[in-house]
């Protein structure tokens, strides 16, 4: 199973930075990047509430599922 993390793809529409990002969803910039780059092993929906709020997009736009299966 894998979860992508399009939150990079977000900010570029939106033309915001991620220093932007993290302050205005009051989380510091290491852990956005840890988001950013699909390290995290969960989200809490309060952040994902958040980053949705502040990119004005819905939670399916930044999270997409891949299998793993080859096709």
């Amino acid at each position: 199973m894998a979860i992508i993390v399009n939150v990079d793809v977000m900010l570029a529409r939106r033309k915001m930075s991620s220093g932007e990002l993290a302050e205005r969803i009051g989380i510091t910039p290491a852990n956005l990047s840890i988001l950013k780059t699909g390290k995290a092993k969960a989200i809490r929906f309060t952040t994902l509430s958040a980053l949705c709020k502040a990119l004005d997009c819905q939670p399916g736009d930044l999270l997409e599922y891949r299998s793993d299966e080859a096709p």
